[in-house]
């Protein structure tokens, strides 16, 4: 029987130029309990946030000319939660949470699946690119231990 020798060689140069799919590379998030969530074309501090609740905004449907993210959710579908707003309003939201934790990451305006609505809001401080590491802004807002002296 005949050897098989299979030989192959790596180029690279590091006076190449960036090509089109380095610059739109895919960013990857975890759960703070360290479970992958969320895969998207853009970095979450890069998207705008919303007014109301701080909540970072993924366009997932095209609309007025703007064209959606590309992303996948890896998160469970929950009971859909009304929530009053400050106005005097009210808004339904379809919850999604951590497929290892439960923990509340973020929400839609329509019932599941994912993509149903114009946009999916991810809740500031659910998410992290380091997985297993908790994001600073996780605790926005929290005023830490209440003493009782």
């Amino acid at each position: 029987m005949p050897k098989v020798i299979s030989r192959s060689a790596v180029s690279s140069s590091t006076d190449a130029q960036p090509t089109a799919s380095s610059a739109t590379a895919l960013r990857v998030y975890y759960c703070i309990c360290g479970e992958f969530v969320l895969v998207i074309d853009k970095t979450l501090a890069s998207l705008p946030q919303r007014k109301t609740d701080g909540a970072i905004i993924i366009r997932s449907q095209d609309a007025d000319g703007e064209k959606a993210r590309i992303f996948k959710l890896n998160a469970k579908p929950s009971d859909p939660v009304l929530v009053e707003r400050s106005q005097g309003g009210h808004e339904r939201q379809y919850r999604f949470r951590c497929p290892r934790c439960t923990l509340f990451i973020g929400y839609q305006s329509s019932p599941p699946p994912v993509k149903s609505a114009p946009f999916l809001y991810i809740l500031k401080g659910a998410l992290t690119q380091a997985q297993g590491q908790i994001p600073p802004e996780a605790f926005d807002g929290d005023e830490g231990p209440v003493s009782s002296a």
